[in-house]
């Protein structure tokens, strides 16, 4: 049956070997393996990675297929492999193991019980169902979906009458009208990369010397990414389905790389990012998770507030402006105080509970930084730091959405000394970047 498997190693070796140009032998050795023994999980696993390695992504989804189907294989190694692409800072293995993965999960073939574990709920209901007319405004979908749209408004009705938090599993009655379309993966936008993903507005060595030098380590900038990265990454948020996130409150959805939530445009932001802040991300940091969440119309202030697991935040917002009705807010609010290290995940990043008492306790002090559209929050994640209320107005094209991109570990953070409250911020000008300096009359 193999030998034991693991997934920094054989990542490794696929880089290796595809470097070296002998993809096809070995392809070639591991088929024969796999002959030999149908059941060798770690000889398809490693074909696999080596096909997805060389960009012969269409010959590895049937193996991944294969091991899914397999009644003792299933997805549980894929992060792990996600996790060594990101570690060797290889973004398009990075970004095949993070699509094939969402395909296993969420695409035309996949396990109706993996999708079923998501629950119907009124605001996702009420987001497909505008994302599906979206998308035939747009000619992506058919006439055929106008049967579908209506089986989700019935569904989102009968639900809605319970209440707007209400929720059901996909086991019901509703499951025969629109089990076959709920968190599929019906449409991912083909989004490339661009000439050039972050814009020249910004000066990088300015955003490193005032994040390295002040703490709590936050600042922002305006201008992030080019208009054409903007623009083309604004609608791979609208048109792509693969919002499947619905345990948030307050009606927000979001979506991991593993969901969907990848594209080369994307990688080559964090790429750029990496490249653009080596002091400061360079390879000392690698790329942990990317994540989007869309809310709105409105949310309340700082009901989400947390600490994240990476040393760096680089959060940025793509919603045009008028959406947003109150140009004040909308935003991020981010404390001068970060969670402490023998604080669990859950802990820290969920337990209000704990969270608010400590924050008064540490007499944290707190910014809030409006929303604007191609802005970027660059912060040090272990801070505690939430949204800040949401009053956007309504049409699927006005909700918020952000990204996240988060790099390196909290443990390994080396910017700045543990704060646990002792420290303050050094004053405003260690929250600003230049260009947020020049923009300040243009936009406020």
């Amino acid at each position: 049956m193999g030998t034991p498997w693991g997934a920094g190693p054989v990542v490794a070796r696929a880089r290796a070997t595809v470097r070296a140009g002998r993809a096809d032998e070995e392809a070639g050795v591991l088929r024969e393996a796999l002959r030999a023994d149908p059941q060798d999980r770690s000889a398809r696993r490693a074909l696999a990675l080596l096909l997805v390695a060389a960009e012969r992504r269409d010959e590895a989804l049937p193996l991944l297929r294969d091991g899914v189907r397999a009644e003792a294989d299933d997805l549980a190694w894929m992060p792990d492999a996600l996790d060594a692409a990101l570690e060797h800072h290889d973004f398009p293995l990075a970004e095949g193991c993070a699509s094939l993965s969402a395909l296993l999960r969420w695409g035309p073939s996949s396990d109706p019980a993996g999708r079923s574990a998501v629950p119907l709920s009124v605001p996702k209901l009420r987001h497909d169902i505008d994302q599906l007319h979206h998308l035939r405004r747009l000619g992506v979908l058919g006439s055929e979906y106008g049967r579908i749209i209506d089986a989700y408004r019935a569904v989102h009705d009968r639900l809605a009458a319970r209440g707007p938090d209400a929720r059901e599993p996909l086991d019901t009655d509703a499951e025969r009208s629109v089990a076959d379309t709920y968190n599929r993966l019906l449409h991912v936008r083909d989004t490339p990369r661009v000439a050039r993903a972050l814009s020249p507005g910004w000066d990088p060595v300015t955003v490193e010397e005032r994040y390295l030098a002040n703490a709590p380590g936050v600042v922002y900038v305006d201008d992030f990414l080019t208009e054409e990265a903007l623009g083309e990454l604004y609608r791979f948020c609208l048109e792509s389905t693969v919002w499947s996130g619905n345990r948030y409150a307050h009606g927000r959805l979001g979506a991991l790389m593993q969901d969907g939530f990848v594209s080369p445009l994307l990688m080559q932001i964090a790429e750029e990012l990496r490249d653009a802040l080596p002091r400061l991300i360079g390879d000392r940091y690698p790329l942990r998770q990317m994540w989007g969440f869309k809310c709105g119309p409105h949310v309340p202030a700082e009901v989400t507030t947390h600490a994240d697991f990476a040393a760096v935040n680089v959060n940025f917002w793509v919603t045009p402006d008028d959406a947003n009705a109150d140009a004040h807010s909308g935003g991020l609010v981010v404390h001068d105080v970060d969670a402490p290290l023998s604080w669990g995940f859950e802990t820290y990043n969920g337990r209000q509970d704990v969270i608010r008492p400590f924050l008064r306790r540490t007499r944290a002090r707190s910014m809030t930084i409006p929303y604007r559209q191609n802005r970027a929050v660059i912060f040090n994640s272990d801070l505690f730091h939430a949204s800040d209320a949401v009053r956007f107005r309504p049409g699927y094209e006005n909700l918020r959405i952000n990204v996240t991109m988060l790099y390196g570990d909290r443990e390994k953070e080396a910017h700045h000394p543990r704060l646990s409250g002792v420290e303050g911020m050094a004053g405003r000008s260690a929250w600003r970047s230049a260009a947020f300096a020049r923009g300040k009359a243009r936009r406020f």
